[in-house]
């Protein structure tokens, strides 16, 4: 029997989607999919349904550097409500322990070092992580208790960006992966002598992705004619901006695409765009300003490890 046809367009390209609030990640990929009628999409890291901010989409072959943005730096703001805590890091949950102490912004500025660089953190029992084979979130929520390990992560960046009450205070985040800015709130407001949850949570770029380049769910459906919507797309490349880059002709392009090696020039191995640290183990071969393959450089050999079928 031959293959079924999959439903759907055979679209590529990333979506840099400010993702609405009170929506799921899940459901977000779903409905893009539906509005782009794409035969293929996933997400490159999951936003909480209560944040809003970037979510970037993957339709087609950008599925396959999914995870290079995984990988990204992300930058938040949100803001700390001090005083409550709950179960769930958020506004979402239920109060499970309160406090009269309310933290200066001096007091609040004077703990940030101390949560910047690589450090260990305990995720949220209401988090993604399985835990022999479950997700943390379906335990908790089935009142069993959760007990996660600490791992590292890292901050590079954690500033106060306002005060507005004496209850609130913004922050400015950038993160690594792994990071999870409501038990960042958690363990500061632990440091301060009080209690505290995230009560506003926005992403504002992952990796190369901003969030004043992205485009809403409304502004979407807003759109009526297919063309306008495929014109909100970003190219796959955009999420291999920090990979070397290697101009190949046709006949190593096909070479590539069959998953064999192709060879390349001394003047174009030494001209590989990107290189800065004089290393280079990973090389983007393009032809015509269209990606060919993610490969391996072996001297002049470039070695396909992600071919695109485009």
């Amino acid at each position: 029997m031959g293959r079924r046809n999959k439903k759907g367009r055979p679209l590529s390209g990333w979506l840099i989607l400010d993702k609405p609030y009170d929506f799921g990640s899940t459901e977000a990929v779903s409905k893009t999919k539906w509005l782009f009628q794409a035969q293929k999409a996933g997400h490159a890291g999951t936003l909480d349904p209560l944040a809003t901010g970037v979510l970037p989409i993957a339709f087609g072959e950008a599925t396959k550097t999914v995870p290079y943005i995984m990988d990204a730096q992300k930058c938040y703001r949100f803001t700390a409500k001090w005083g409550v805590a709950t179960n769930t890091d958020d506004a979402e949950g239920e109060v499970i322990a309160t406090s009269e102490k309310r933290p200066s912004r001096d007091e609040i500025e004077a703990i940030l070092d101390r949560f910047v660089g690589d450090i260990e953190q305990v995720p949220p029992q209401f988090s993604a992580i399985k835990v022999n084979g479950e997700r943390a979130y379906d335990m908790a929520r089935a009142g069993e208790e959760v007990k996660l390990s600490p791992r590292v992560i890292s901050i590079h960046e954690l500033t106060v960006v306002d005060t507005p009450n004496a209850d609130e205070t913004v922050f400015e985040a950038v993160t690594g992966k792994g990071a999870y800015v409501r038990a960042l709130v958690r363990d500061m407001a632990q440091l301060l002598g009080t209690q505290g949850h995230i009560s506003s949570l926005r992403r504002l770029s992952v990796g190369p992705f901003h969030v004043e380049d992205g485009v809403t769910i409304d502004q979407l459906e807003a759109l009526t004619l297919m063309e306008d919507r495929d014109a909100t797309l970003t190219s796959i490349t955009t999420a291999l901006t920090h990979i070397p880059q290697a101009m190949i002709d046709g006949p190593q392009a096909d070479k590539l695409r069959r998953g064999q090696a192709a060879v390349i020039s001394p003047p174009v191995a030494k001209g590989v765009r990107g290189d800065r640290s004089g290393v280079i183990d990973t090389v983007l071969a393009v032809m015509h300003d269209e990606p060919v393959a993610i490969c391996e450089l072996d001297g002049l050999k470039l070695k396909p490890m992600r071919v695109f079928n485009l």
